[in-house]
């Protein structure tokens, strides 16, 4: 009886963590689609434009996906490196999610993916939706600017419709769209009235998602294309007037994808010449800096949510117009932390600053002191849900439950080996290029190490000798120890970002282990249940036909 006791409230946990992770991963996984800044509906407003332009005209190309070490080979893009050498260049860092959509944002916005509004990740048409925080093209528009895009369809959703006076969009991503891209955009460049281009090429992109990444010859081959599209751009230019830069918006992995926090995605070319650029290699800069230097070069106000730093050492600005510029940032930034310690709800003592790089940090510890707050009662309840089964184990322990353990831990060895090893997957949302890839996957990675594990241990503790119950009763508690292991890596990532995606950021390592660990806790409780009957069936059978 009390092992019958045991079985119901056994199959009992394993239904209600089924169901819970169910539900939980859906939820999750549409947070990251549904995610807006606490700044979305109040963006700061934008103050007055700092000083007079310091170019005629700025034209951006945008090589997306383009890893840094790419653009730095002169044998693959002989132009950019010349280029380089005529002007400033910098390696740029940016930050995840890595994906085309944010980076577009973050770029023209000069503020991070939270407090720009951005998507966590690409979303569909039907999602699109226009940037809702000060970005160059607004500032450019509101300055009497004319403004360009020839690109991919997304900038059309994107920028603001109204900020933009000459546009071309494809849904192409290969090198015949690329083609178009730039036949499309010569008449923009080859009218000195438009103030701020951009051009979006997008080949290598494309080589990384549909040819396999850098490792394929192909990759470089495009990279060349894109060596060749820039040169024809820079032609048609005057750089003792007008100013070039050639930026990407994410890297890829060498077997190709994006979108996650591995280091070569977050990694990017900085190379800006032309008119008001001092040419020389700089120190590292942030993705955020790009929108507050283009700014300055084109005389307009910078971004009013803007995060990043103007690069005056790249420019040849005078130095009253440095202290007005820096007088701006100044009070913007003020504006922005009051804007989002409001937003987020901070009550804490509002800090204060001399210069805006001493201000801007105080935007940071806000929203570290309100995640603070929602961190501690989760992580006592995590650490409540985690010690009852462990007190449970304690009392009940034996070395059948260290054989337990010790086959989890071979099931985790076996999973990370096909997963890393094998079909060289990473822990990051760059793994997912779809829903039914990742969960699929991971359903037969899981299910398949699950199976075997058990096997090897009901072998070698000589289950298929045992009574129909036992067996049964084995099969069960290995599954409960399994759903125990794998709730570590949930109540982490629920402990440190919350059940979903809110307000800020989630720290993304926790937060792709944690759902990866849901699709398995499904996989493992559905194939222990089916187990524990089937093995139980099977002995029952057995010695039906042995009496």
């Amino acid at each position: 009886m009390k092992n019958n006791w045991r079985l119901i409230i056994g199959v009992l946990i394993c239904l209600v963590m089924t169901v819970t992770c169910y539900f939980w991963a859906n939820a999750l996984i549409d947070s990251l689609y549904s995610f807006r800044s606490p700044l979305a509906q109040n963006p700061p407003l934008p103050g007055k434009a700092p000083g007079a332009p310091l170019t005629r005209r700025v034209v951006v190309v945008l090589i997306d996906a383009l890893r840094a070490d790419t653009s730095a080979n002169p044998q693959v893009m002989p132009f950019l490196n010349q280029l380089r050498q005529l002007g400033a260049s910098a390696v740029m860092h940016s930050r995840p999610p890595s994906y085309s959509q944010t980076g577009y944002t973050m770029i023209f916005s000069g503020a991070w993916a939270d407090v720009a509004d951005a998507p966590l990740i690409n979303l569909d048409d039907n999602l699109l939706r226009a940037w809702t925080q000060d970005n160059l093209f607004s500032a450019a528009h509101r300055a009497g600017l004319k403004t360009a895009v020839s690109g991919f369809y997304w900038f059309g959703a994107q920028i603001p419709h109204q900020d933009v006076d000459a546009s071309f969009y494809t849904r192409g991503e290969d090198a015949a769209a690329d083609l178009d891209v730039i036949k499309a955009a010569m008449p923009m460049l080859q009218d000195p009235s438009y103030n701020l281009v951009l051009i979006h090429i997008d080949q290598v992109d494309y080589v990384g998602h549909h040819l396999g990444g850098p490792r394929n010859p192909a990759w470089n081959a495009a990279a060349t294309q894109a060596d060749t599209y820039l040169r024809q751009i820079v032609s048609t230019l005057d750089l003792s007037q007008d100013t070039v830069l050639v930026i990407s918006d994410h890297g890829q992995l060498d077997r190709g994808g994006h979108g996650g926090q591995e280091p070569i995605l977050l990694l990017e070319p900085f190379v800006l010449a032309g008119k008001g650029v001092r040419p020389g290699q700089y120190p590292d800069i942030q993705m955020i800096d790009v929108a507050p230097t283009l700014a300055s070069l084109l005389g307009t106000n910078i971004p009013a949510s803007n995060q990043g730093n103007v690069q005056f050492e790249m420019l040849n600005m005078p130095e009253d117009q440095i202290a007005v510029t820096r007088a701006s940032q100044l009070d913007q930034t003020q504006k922005l932390v009051t804007a989002y310690q409001q937003a987020i709800g901070y009550t804490g003592q509002p800090d204060s600053g001399i210069d805006y790089m001493e201000l801007r940090p105080t935007l940071e510890n806000a929203r570290n002191a309100r995640q603070s707050a929602e961190q501690t009662p989760r992580a006592l309840f995590s650490l409540l849900l985690l010690l009852l089964p462990a007190v449970f184990m304690f009392i009940n322990r034996s070395r059948e439950l260290l054989w337990k353990f010790a086959g989890v831990g071979l099931f985790l060895v076996l999973f990370n080996i096909r997963y890393i090893y094998i079909s060289e997957r990473t822990y990051s949302l760059t793994t997912v290029a779809n829903a039914g890839d990742i969960i699929g996957y991971t359903a037969v990675t899981a299910g398949l190490a699950f199976v075997i594990v058990w096997l090897l241990l009901s072998w070698q503790r000589g289950v298929f000798r045992q009574s129909p119950g036992q067996a049964a009763m084995h099969t069960l508690s290995f599954t409960l120890v399994s759903l125990y292991v794998l709730a570590f890596c949930i109540l982490a990532g629920f402990t440190l970002n919350g059940p979903t995606v809110t307000w800020t950021l989630p720290e993304y390592n926790a937060l792709f282990l944690g759902f990866l660990a849901m699709i398995q806790v499904i996989i493992i409780s559905a194939a222990g249940l089916l187990l524990t009957g089937l093995v139980s069936l099977i002995l029952f059978a057995k010695q039906k036909i042995a009496s």
